[in-house]
């Protein structure tokens, strides 16, 4: 056997004039505009159904009471009630909630995850992690804020 016997047996020529048929060129362009609309039509529907309150947007409660945060009782498992004030205590807290029973009951409050500026006068309940204050009787880290 020589060599071009065996080069003739390995390669051979296609047949230019066979199509191929199980992929052809309008069946892919069909698929890829049917797989892109069932895309871009989940994805709408998607985002119109309301998840759960995991971010710190603005969002209507069902008793109408403006919330914002996240309400994860294990993460922030402590709550207090007041009218939001601004400014904390000797560098503890940016702001603080006055209560009744005078500065003494005052809560310091700093907040990662809302926007405490943004209710300043408002009575609110809040809820959030207790850290140790140097200066504050009562310094929290609001994780949700729920305006009353």
């Amino acid at each position: 056997m020589d060599l071009e016997d065996t080069k003739e047996k390995l390669v051979k020529e296609l047949d230019k004039n066979k199509k191929l048929e199980a992929f052809s060129i309008p069946i892919v362009i069909v698929f890829f505009i049917v797989a892109l609309l069932i895309g871009v039509g989940s994805g709408y529907l998607l985002a119109q159904k309301e998840g759960p309150a995991t971010s710190s947007e603005s969002r209507s409660t069902e008793s109408s009471k403006e919330a914002v945060g996240v309400l994860d009782k294990k993460e922030f498992p402590d709550s207090a009630n007041g009218t939001l004030r601004k400014g904390g205590i000797d560098g503890e807290g940016n702001f603080h909630l006055e209560r009744k029973g005078g500065e003494s009951q005052n809560v310091y409050l700093t907040s990662s995850t809302v926007d405490l500026s943004k209710f300043i006068g408002k009575k609110v309940k809040v809820w959030g992690q207790t850290f140790t204050g140097q200066k504050a009787g009562w310094l929290m880290d609001v994780g949700y804020l729920e305006v009353l």
